[in-house]
């Protein structure tokens, strides 16, 4: 018996991209870093928030490109007077990553801010207007006029 989960793909058209992000994100993966949540604001707004403890704004780069959205983190080692520090126990890493969320159709990325080593990535769903669900009117059909004879 296996735990592979089954999407119904006969009855959705057009869906393979979606399709195998959703069977890469079932996968057995490793803990990527930095940790990261993803909280909803509203039912519109988002915000990605990534653990970047050391990391300055400068050492922080944030990019969207179609529907990825890519953040890359590149500590340089501190140093202090002209020699690099030397930890007894280093708990709190500053190594180079690149992580990559994928953003649905419609989602705009609106503001990031770092605060207490934590980079907060803003992102509201913005639905086009001639996307969104408008009232039809209905109008009364026009009396026929009968002829007489």
């Amino acid at each position: 018996m296996t735990n592979d989960i089954f999407f119904p793909r006969a009855s959705f058209v057009g869906f393979d991209e979606l399709f195998k992000q959703l069977e890469r994100a079932t996968g057995h993966q490793a803990p990527q870093y930095p940790p990261h949540n993803i909280v909803r604001l509203s039912d519109a707004e988002y915000a990605i928030e990534l653990a970047v403890a050391g990391f300055t704004m400068e050492d922080l780069d944030i990019e969207r490109d179609k529907n990825m959205l890519t953040v890359t983190g590149d500590s340089r080692p501190r140093l202090d007077n002209e020699t690099e520090l030397q930890y007894v126990h280093k708990g709190i890493s500053q190594k180079r990553f690149v992580r990559t969320f994928n953003l649905a159709e419609h989602i705009e990325v609106t503001g990031a801010e770092l605060n207490n080593g934590i980079l907060s990535i803003k992102l509201e769903h913005i639905v086009p207007d001639e996307l969104k669900p408008r009232k039809i009117p209905i109008s009364k059909p026009e009396l026929l006029l009968e002829e007489t004879a």
